[in-house]
């Protein structure tokens, strides 16, 4: 029989009070925002009265021993030895009901919860002004439980009951009231079933306990176990960060705020960011037993470690909560052209851009002055290619290893390399194949069209047939900071008329610009050919050309049909995105680009894959038709993802293989024409949309080796595969997430277009 990792024990509300008091139970939520409802509170008194169970709490054993004070504190300061991990709101509710302490709300504010109880009909409700008036309600039953308030509590209530009546109450009405009031104050007697995991139990298995026997169904996350062990050893630190957090939503008195334009941060996050710096880990799962005073090789908790462990975390976090690192961070996404959190759709992009400023600043030795370019350039990237939107811990441990892998202080590799991996990903085919697919939609959140409002701030443009600068117009430190609108090129009635009425088509991006109609257009629906000639005739000539190139419309687009209009204009915003990009390298010479040899060395990612072949099994040293399902799963992903690169004729571990195994297997058509043949064939066989556009077939020679290189652009729409056993349908969705390929179904799948393609 495995061992028993917890063990069913019984607290009444009164002991499980007093401990919360004295420091033997943590319960941090005490003093953090309370999700609850008061009416959730008023449910929870209300079902505890009836008699009715109200659900399992569960502890969990910290390991403290008694009279472990927390790290940084004073010897006062004891470590709890249980901690709540199911029932924090429960308790906390209660907690703050029965001692009368004030909680903190959403909009951090510190409030009570008063909750009343009327007699008669024993029902509870939520203290208002008409019930404060209402004099069959006891308002506020934390009196009850108030040190000599519950007898003066009763008479109170007997007195106004009687002057509201007009009459005294016979003293068996008195009996049967006062009985219904003794009843709510012995709930502290309530007894409550608690679960006590051991402190064996690591944070896997007590998330998973967690979950099962949760009847909502919340999953805990690595980041919930680490705040949860910083409010154990170190609660000085979980207060800092979420005091930050406070500080940057609530507006307090004059002087330097974390508060600024891009982005609410929440403890957890910041979080992530002081484990980044510190450990040079993205993924949390190893972090908690590290601060635990785990070695992971002999599995040995010491309280030594833990405190060495904790001393490099509090480092960290004093840097990243620092102001002014934190605001220098902010100037660098603004010099890239974002100007607020309504063009971020990615929270973990400035996050994670953070923590590579900080080692930049900090391990690098780079001014902040040297810094506003490179991470710039870096956001940008990152932002517009959805860098760390999917899968982005492992993302980022790839980054991070590329970081950690330079000379410690070398800041001129630091730059370099930055740069390689920003010039690897904005490659030529990603400017004129994958971003104009991208831009293939109608999102407004999409972010490749943050990228091109970002790019007419970089570039200073006029709002077209105005005179006004975009970027004025959005300027979050002008208050209010006003919506810059867009508007349909071609109108949906004049659209209407040739047939299109698709609400996709209507308000594709390529058809929305942002406009500053002259009064006598402001109600037009005319097409453009009729109403351009009459608002451009009177315009300076030179307003025009630059207005026309910033806004990226084609020669004679007026008379352009609809289709060939908006394939024609995404060319053209890919190229006004990719100039103002280039204008954030500033006086640096132009990026080399990055060779195929680089890309092997930097290993698989998620714009990079290798094949051992195509075509040979090197296994079984023969011609294998199963391996190229292999190949159609890798451009799938890719299309369907942010594009990338397949190499085939490379191992796994990035040694070159070569071709040569697979080109003989093509017999006559033995050479680089006959095995492009034979990939473009089978892709276009396999595949559920064509891929001329999209892929391009290469074969660099590698340490003396041919192999061969399969580009491919993001796709525009999604695209399908056929499943590995053939069939004429197109049923597979695959797509590139980090280092895999994965294949995605159901509920999955639709988010995943929604939220990629809109």
């Amino acid at each position: 029989m495995p061992p028993t990792l917890y063990r069913d024990t019984n607290y009444t509300l009164r002991h499980l009070i007093e401990n919360i008091e004295g420091g033997r139970i943590g319960l941090p939520d005490i003093q953090r925002p309370f999700v609850w409802s008061a009416a959730k509170t008023r449910d929870l008194l209300d079902s505890m009265y009836r008699g009715y169970p109200i659900g399992t709490l569960m502890f969990w054993e910290t390991g403290a021993e008694v009279g472990t004070r927390r790290i940084g504190t004073e010897a006062g300061d004891r470590a709890p030895q249980l901690l709540v991990v199911d029932g924090q709101q429960r308790l906390t509710a209660l907690f703050a009901v029965l001692t009368g302490r004030k909680i903190v709300s959403k909009s951090f504010d510190e409030i009570n919860v008063r909750i009343a109880f009327r007699p008669e009909d024993q029902t509870f409700e939520v203290t208002d002004a008409a019930i404060e008036r209402d004099a069959h309600f006891i308002p506020d039953i934390t009196a009850l439980w108030a040190r000599g308030g519950y007898k003066s509590t009763v008479r109170k209530f007997f007195q106004r009951l009687e002057q509201a009546g007009g009459q005294p109450l016979p003293d068996a009405v008195k009996d049967e009231l006062e009985e219904r009031v003794y009843r709510v104050r012995d709930l502290h007697g309530f007894h409550f079933q608690v679960v006590e995991l051991g402190d064996s139990a690591d944070e896997e298995q007590v998330a998973d306990i967690f979950v099962r026997i949760n009847s909502e169904g919340v999953k805990l996350n690595q980041s919930d176990f680490i705040l949860t062990l910083m409010s154990v050893h170190w609660e000085k630190g979980r207060r800092q960060l979420e005091d930050f957090s406070r500080c940057a939503v609530v507006a307090g008195p004059a002087g330097p705020s974390p508060r600024n334009a891009f982005l609410d941060p929440s403890p957890d996050q910041l979080l992530r960011v002081a484990v980044a710096v510190a450990f040079r880990r993205a993924r949390l799962q190893h972090v908690y037993s590290v601060l635990r005073g785990k070695d992971l090789e002999t599995g040995k908790v010491t309280s030594e470690r833990r405190q060495k462990q904790f001393d490099l975390l509090a480092q960290a976090q004093t840097k990243v909560l620092d102001l002014t690192s934190w605001h220098e961070f902010f100037q660098c996404i603004t010099a890239a052209g974002f100007l607020g959190r309504k063009m971020i759709t990615s929270d973990n992009a400035l996050l994670y851009s953070y923590t590579v400023w900080l080692i930049g600043r900090h391990d690098f030795g780079l001014t902040v002055d040297e810094l506003r370019p490179v991470i710039g350039r870096w956001f940008f990237m990152a932002h517009t290619t959805g860098r760390y939107s999917n899968s982005p811990e492992s993302q980022m441990e790839f980054d991070l290893g590329r970081i950690g892998s330079l000379p410690p202080g070398d800041g001129r590799a630091f730059i370099a390399e930055l740069d390689r991996i920003t010039a690897a990903n904005f490659t030529g085919d990603y400017w004129d194949i994958s971003l104009p697919n991208r831009l293939d939609t109608s999102s407004s959140r999409s972010p490749v069209l943050f990228a091109y409002q970002a790019a007419l701030n970089i570039l200073d443009a006029e709002m077209l047939f105005g005179n006004r600068r975009i970027r004025d117009l959005m300027d979050p430190s002008v208050q209010p900071a006003k919506t810059v609108d867009r508007s349909n090129l071609f109108h949906r009635k004049a659209l209407a008329g040739l047939g299109i009425t698709d609400r996709r088509q209507v308000n594709a991006i390529a058809n929305m610009a942002y406009v500053t109609w002259p009064a006598a257009e402001q109600s037009t629906t005319d097409a453009p050919h009729e109403y351009w000639p009459r608002v451009t005739d009177a315009m300076d000539p030179q307003v025009l050309e630059r207005q026309v190139r910033w806004h990226a419309l084609p020669v004679g687009w007026a008379q352009l049909d609809y289709a060939t209009f908006l394939e024609r204009r995404r060319q053209l915003i890919a190229k006004v995105v990719r100039e103002a990009f280039e204008t954030l390298t500033g006086e640096r010479p132009a990026y080399v680009p990055t060779t195929p040899a680089d890309m092997i060395a930097a290993g698989e990612s998620q714009g990079t894959e290798f094949k051992a072949s195509a075509r040979w099994n090197v296994h079984t040293r023969q011609s294998d038709k199963s391996l190229r399902h292999n190949i159609v799963k890798a451009v799938c992903g890719f299309l369907n993802g942010e594009g990338g690169n397949l190499f085939i004729g490379v191992a796994d571990d990035g040694s070159v293989l070569g071709i040569e195994n697979d080109l003989a297997t093509l017999e006559s058509r033995a050479g680089a024409d006959g095995y492009e043949l034979f990939v473009r064939q089978l892709l276009d066989s396999s595949l559920s949309a064509p891929t001329a556009t999209t892929v391009r077939v290469r074969f660099p020679e590698i340490s003396g080796n041919a192999v061969c290189q399969i580009s491919v652009a993001a796709a525009g729409k999604p695209v399908f595969a056929k499943p590995v056993k053939g069939g004429g349908d197109f049923t597979d969705f695959w797509v590139r997430v980090g280092n895999a390929t994965r294949q995605l179904h159901g509920d999955d799948l639709l988010r995943y277009q929604e939220e990629h393609w809109g």
